[in-house]
């Protein structure tokens, strides 16, 4: 076909469209920010209409646990030894090289694979047992003991990712290389959202005191991958403009704002009209969206109208903009007004040396405001569809990096088991779930891999993690990728 047949075509085709009701485009944008979003009748399944925008599932593949998520994401690979999986073997055995029918030729970084000796070391701070359970916390720790029994307690996680960047993308995204899109994409594509005038998925930052200027982040950890750009997470900032490009510049009124959307928007859809893109839907919707956070997202960020008792709960640096304890206050804010995805990353955990030091700051850090969101959501009846999750990428070695002595050490990466804990949306309250040896380096009981977390944690949002697929490049992606299981023992 020559290029005159095919652009005489084009324009029929668009004659016609246009013709039609409204056209595609602005049935596709309708769609886009379409005004039905999922409510749960009494068995879970979802058939009411309300405002938000719709997600590509009709209706949830069986009941449903929870409404949201928020993931407080412990960036660097929080030690397990030193805060949840007590191994008083290792203290008894200080100094002693890790024996190799323990190791059995496992993997190591870079880092230590050149050492002459592993010399095993235990945790420098105490251990106690906690709740129903008996669960074993660290006494660095001390507001996490007070919820033992809302955790459940996950000893068992493993992957086979060793080096921070391929690790973070594996559990944010199912795959150890870039290009797929995170958890918070991969839900606002499935399910939508429950508020037109906020994202679906957002994305807040701290940095930790433990290692202030450690292992850095980086924003396709919440990109959209191959789904259209509208699922891409928001990032959320500690500044006088907490979403970047909101603001209209100097001069420019909200009426002026409007018009210039508006004839924009027509611009888009004929652009649309002619090529087909699905892009420049999601780029029309953004705009809109845009429009409508200039007044939502100030409301939300205003944390000034909180009770002098939500800030005592959350610990003094709630008051701090950036810091940890405030972004879980904002994550539960963000919640309340129907986020489903809230992201937060806290980054310092990475301590191949100088842990003991740096490991009780990091904790200092999140300890009193991790409890404070589960027990805040608690006590607004948030908690039961509300799924948190607290984790890193992996773990810590049982042995020393560098030369172990009295009072200082550190600890490389450690795949093969590392602990995480999670709290409501459906999730079983007051258990520790696996084991690992008494040397804390392998899995002994009820492994639980980064797709069997991922598959969980969709099917307590309603979703069988093997049907939300999207087709690229001829294949159907997923977030579990062609693995993973429901850990059904993790279920209340």
């Amino acid at each position: 076909m020559n290029p005159f047949e095919e652009r005489s075509l084009q324009l029929n085709r668009r004659a016609f469209l246009s013709k039609t009701a409204l056209g595609l485009g602005s049935a596709a944008l309708g769609s886009l920010l379409g005004l039905r979003c999922f409510r749960a009748n009494d068995k879970g399944i979802i058939t009411e209409s309300g405002q938000g925008i719709e997600g590509v599932l009709k209706a949830l593949h069986h009941p449903a646990k929870a409404k949201r998520i928020i993931y407080l994401f412990q960036s660097g690979g929080p030690s397990q030894l030193e805060l949840f999986d007590y191994k008083p073997l290792l203290q008894k055995r200080r100094g002693e090289d890790l024996p190799e029918s323990v190791r059995q030729g496992q993997r190591l970084t870079g880092m230590t694979s050149g050492q002459d000796s592993f010399p095993l070391v235990g945790s420098q701070f105490g251990f106690q047992q906690h709740g129903q359970s008996g669960a074993w916390i660290s006494d660095l720790l001390p507001y996490t003991s007070k919820i033992a029994d809302e955790l459940c307690i996950v000893k068992s996680m493993y992957t086979e990712a060793i080096n921070h960047d391929p690790a973070i993308t594996f559990f944010q995204t199912g795959s150890q290389q870039p290009g797929r899109p995170s958890i918070g994409s991969w839900l606002s594509y499935g399910l939508g959202s429950d508020n037109e005038n906020l994202p679906a998925f957002t994305v807040l930052l701290s940095r930790g005191t433990g290692r202030p200027n450690g292992q850095p982040l980086y924003s396709r950890l919440w990109g959209n991958g191959f789904l259209h750009s509208l699922h891409q997470g928001v990032q959320f900032r500690a500044a006088k403009d907490p979403v970047l490009y909101l603001n209209d510049p100097a001069g420019l009124g909200r009426s002026g704002r409007r018009k210039m959307l508006d004839k924009l928007e027509a611009l888009n859809s004929m652009h649309h009209e002619e090529t087909q893109d699905p892009e420049i839907q999601s780029r029309i919707a953004q705009y809109e969206m845009a429009y409508r956070m200039q007044t939502s997202v100030p409301d939300v960020m205003s944390v000034e109208d909180e009770p002098d008792y939500i800030y005592q709960m959350y610990g003094p640096d709630a008051m701090t903009p950036g810091t940890y304890a405030a972004n879980c206050l904002l994550a539960r804010r963000l919640a309340e007004k129907g986020v489903r995805f809230i992201q937060l990353y806290h980054m310092g955990w990475d301590q191949h040396e100088n842990l003991p030091t740096a490991i009780a700051k990091q904790a200092k850090d999140v300890d009193q405001a991790s409890a404070a969101l589960v027990m805040d959501l608690k006590q607004r009846g948030m908690l039961d569809d509300t799924l948190i999750i607290w984790g890193g990428e992996f773990g810590r070695t049982n042995y020393s990096q560098g030369t172990l002595t009295d009072t200082n050490y550190g600890r490389d990466h450690h795949p093969r088991c590392f602990t995480m804990w999670m709290a409501g949306g459906g999730i079983k309250p007051g258990i520790v779930y696996g084991d690992t040896d008494d040397f804390g380096y392998n899995i002994t009981e009820n492994p639980v891999h980064v797709h069997d977390f991922q598959a969980t944690m969709l099917h307590l949002l309603g979703i069988d993690h093997e049907q939300l697929t999207y087709k690229y490049q001829g294949r159907r992606f997923r977030l579990t990728d062609v693995e993973g299981h429901v850990v059904k023992d993790l279920l209340a």
